[in-house]
């Protein structure tokens, strides 16, 4: 399976993220190209550690659940999955380039991603094995979604 943690799929990605403009269109979903880069820059933070948010009941119960059916293949992440409020309705940037690069620099983070104690919100505590499918997935689905 594809992993953030792997360079030559991390570089795939980036080379994808640059190709993303102010003109970048969604062809699903109701966010826009800078909701989209915001909304994605604040997952990566909170994948590195560098954020924290509060469980989610629904994951508490389900969670480890949609975690195993997320990474048990290849396969794209379903359009429309619904996230977090705080990750979404985000406002208008005033800078594609920087936040883009701002983006990149974070993925470039996760060469040197520790094994931690890292909990998401909804899927609970994750390996950085889990952490590497799920982040790829996230960023491929959306740079789909933008069709980069």
């Amino acid at each position: 399976m594809k992993s953030i943690l792997d360079k030559e799929e991390r570089n795939e990605l980036i080379v994808r993220i640059q190709k993303l403009d102010k003109n970048s269109k969604a062809l699903w979903g109701k966010m826009n190209i800078h909701q989209m880069i915001k909304h994605c820059i604040l997952c990566e933070e909170m994948y590195l550690g560098k954020t924290k948010y509060k469980r989610n009941f629904i994951g508490l119960l389900l969670g480890k659940l949609f975690l195993r059916n997320l990474i048990k293949n290849d396969n794209p992440k379903k359009r429309n999955s619904p996230t977090k409020s705080e990750f979404k309705n985000l406002e208008i940037i005033s800078n594609i380039n920087s936040e883009k690069e701002k983006w990149i620099g974070l993925i470039n983070e996760y060469e040197t991603l520790p094994e931690n104690n890292f909990v998401h919100w909804f899927y609970g505590k994750m390996t950085k094995e889990q952490i590497g499918f799920v982040v790829y997935k996230h960023i491929d689905h959306h740079l789909r979604q933008f069709n980069a």
